[in-house]
């Protein structure tokens, strides 16, 4: 199975936020809030079975969500 692209939720020059696939060179959307930018990448993250990254303004990951076939499921299955 190919790995499929993740998204990220990254910030831009202009104060706003891009969401772009990993390893693009362009960001997908550009979004003024980071709360629109989150929600669009979700859906394509989720209709895509892939991985989310959500950056903080100081590009750092704050947050990374599993869509897809997670190579490390958690082990409680409650």
């Amino acid at each position: 199975m190919t790995k499929k692209p993740s998204q990220h939720v990254v910030p831009n020059q202009k104060g706003g936020w891009n969401v772009r696939k990993s390893e693009a060179s362009k960001a997908s959307r550009a979004f003024d809030k980071k709360s629109d930018a989150v929600d669009y990448a979700r859906n394509v993250a989720k209709k895509g079975h892939s991985e989310l990254y959500i950056h903080k303004k100081d590009g750092t990951i704050s947050e990374k969500r599993s869509y897809g076939n997670d190579p490390c499921p958690p082990k409680d299955k409650k």
